[in-house]
């Protein structure tokens, strides 16, 4: 049996679908050619935190997917993961040490500046909430900051630090649900990023695995 075991819900709404945070450490495992295996905690909406079990609750402190396994350690929290297995596989992380920490700079910049922006924009999107109200306003406006910067960034480069790593597997994730509703619509070179990140081999393949799981729990 592969050591290393994956965690994600046994089945999700169709809307999310392709967007669940697992995706992240299946595409990264792909890249580096990890074995894993896969494994499922049960759906349920609107559950109280205290009523989930208290074998999920000690694996994720918040209850949430997804969680990875590796023998008795457990890592929490996808840009952890993510780390975690760049300490693994050079084709997740560079060993140079000046660019291995500027990919580690834009994991850390993907999630607590660009996601931290375009999630709570995007729960408006999912929610098909269109009225504009004040608060509604700021954070379309948050966002598109934030996108401006990004593109000024990827505008001059390929990847975002060297070769291809898991800051682009963050990066292009955070955007590319930005790019579902249209948020990328003045942002070309981030348009042009998400194509190239998810054109990969590695990518296609998490996606449809991803799909398929939840698929086969209808």
């Amino acid at each position: 049996m592969p050591e290393l075991t994956l965690t994600t819900l046994a089945w999700v709404p169709k809307l999310p679908r392709g967007y669940v945070r697992d995706l992240r450490v299946r595409w990264a495992l792909e890249e580096a050619g990890l074995p894993y295996r896969v494994q499922s905690v049960p759906f349920i909406p609107s559950v109280p935190f205290r009523a989930l079990g208290a074998d999920q609750i000690a694996h994720q402190p918040f209850a949430q997917v997804p969680w990875l396994s590796d023998g008795d350690q457990t890592i929490f929290e996808s840009g952890a993961i993510l780390i975690y297995l760049g300490e693994r596989s050079t084709a997740l992380l560079p060993t140079d040490p000046y660019t291995r920490q500027q990919a580690l700079n834009w994991v850390i910049s993907a999630l607590n500046s660009v996601e931290a922006a375009s999630l709570p924009w995007s729960i408006y999107q999912f929610a098909n909430d269109i009225e504009q109200t004040p608060g509604r306003k700021h954070l379309d406006a948050f966002l598109q900051a934030r996108i401006e910067y990004t593109e000024q960034v990827l505008a001059g480069r390929e990847w975002l630090a060297g070769d291809f790593s898991i800051a682009d597997i963050l990066m292009a994730d955070v955007l590319r649900l930005v790019h579902r509703f249209d948020g990328l619509a003045e942002a070309p070179a981030c348009r042009a990023y998400v194509a190239r990140a998810t054109a990969r081999p590695a990518f296609a393949k998490a996606y449809a695995d991803q799909m398929a799981h939840f698929a086969a729990a209808d």
